[in-house]
């Protein structure tokens, strides 16, 4: 995977949070098992399954970053080079793809959504939350948040150290985002009202693989994707870059991470899926590059 040096690196699509403080947090701010893609490894110990990459739904407030530090560093000659400005272009491009692909296929308008990067703890209208969470979605304020940090935990202890884990990443949180702007996350939700806790985890299993579908098909556009004046955002992503996001939904399923819990797997607890159905989810979308293919009903 290479990216282009040349591309204009947008940094009005993120909020650095990062020198903010970021408010309250802790373990209890935000609901465990929401549908993230995975959690940190403290969290699986306490929950089984984090809220990693997933959605998550409280009341709360919200803060503002400042973004000064970040443009300076990714106005730089070897701005493609930093963790930070390497993620904003793959916000990027992941934006730039569904802004053309929500009218051709839905219908209608995409919305863009900031990705939130805090550190250790952040205010979302969702409620508070700290790295423990793992990256996730807040309907709420239609925004996505990640520590950066998570990528060490991903690499270092749940062994998915390849790089197109990161934009696999923030490709499955702008999926829930598009399942917010077509009502699919909502109608989810009033499924699971009355259901059982089973009922209920197999509902957030189909929103979490769907999530999944769509970064495969952002994966399959991902070279096509330009900055605001045509420079394309990828010099080249290669089949070895795809089985690296393959890997990465491997090591997340929910019967891996009970696994790594040390409890027993239990299918009735899973709220995000197997490995072998997230795998079998991104590689659907990739194959098929078209977000249509991902439909499932609630």
């Amino acid at each position: 995977m290479e990216l282009n040096e040349n591309a204009e690196i947008d940094t009005s699509q993120v909020d650095d949070r990062r020198g903010s403080g970021g408010g309250g947090g802790g373990f209890g701010g935000l609901p465990i098992g929401g549908g993230g893609l995975v959690g940190i490894i403290v969290t699986i110990v306490l929950a089984v399954v984090g809220g990693y990459f997933g959605i998550n739904q409280i009341g709360g407030g919200s803060d503002t970053g400042d973004n000064a530090n970040i443009q300076q560093a990714c106005a730089q000659d070897n701005a493609t080079q930093q963790l930070e400005c390497r993620n904003v272009l793959y916000i990027n491009s992941i934006q730039a793809y569904w802004t053309k692909a929500t009218p051709e296929y839905f219908n209608r308008q995409y919305e863009p959504a900031k990705t939130v990067i805090f550190a250790q703890r952040v205010s979302t209208a969702c409620g508070a939350a700290d790295s423990g969470v793992g990256p996730f979605y807040c309907p709420g304020d239609k925004q996505v948040y990640i520590d950066l940090s998570f990528y060490d935990v991903l690499a270092k202890q749940l062994g998915a150290p390849g790089e197109f884990a990161q934009p696999y990443v923030l490709a499955h949180e702008y999926g829930h985002h598009m399942q917010n702007i077509t009502g699919q996350e909502a109608k989810m939700r009033r499924a699971q009202n009355g259901a059982s806790e089973s009922q209920q985890n197999a509902l957030s299993v189909k929103l979490e693989l769907q999530a999944d579908c769509y970064a495969g098909v952002w994966s399959k556009a991902a070279t096509e994707t330009t900055d605001t004046k045509g420079q394309k955002i990828f010099k080249s992503l290669t089949q070895q870059d795809i089985q690296e996001g393959i890997e990465t939904a491997g090591k997340i399923g929910d019967d891996e991470l009970q696994k790594r819990s040390g409890n027993p797997v239990n299918p009735e607890e899973f709220t995000h899926g197997t490995s072998a159905q997230r795998q079998q989810n991104f590689q659907k979308g990739y194959e098929s590059g078209n977000p249509e293919s991902c439909a499932t009903s609630f």
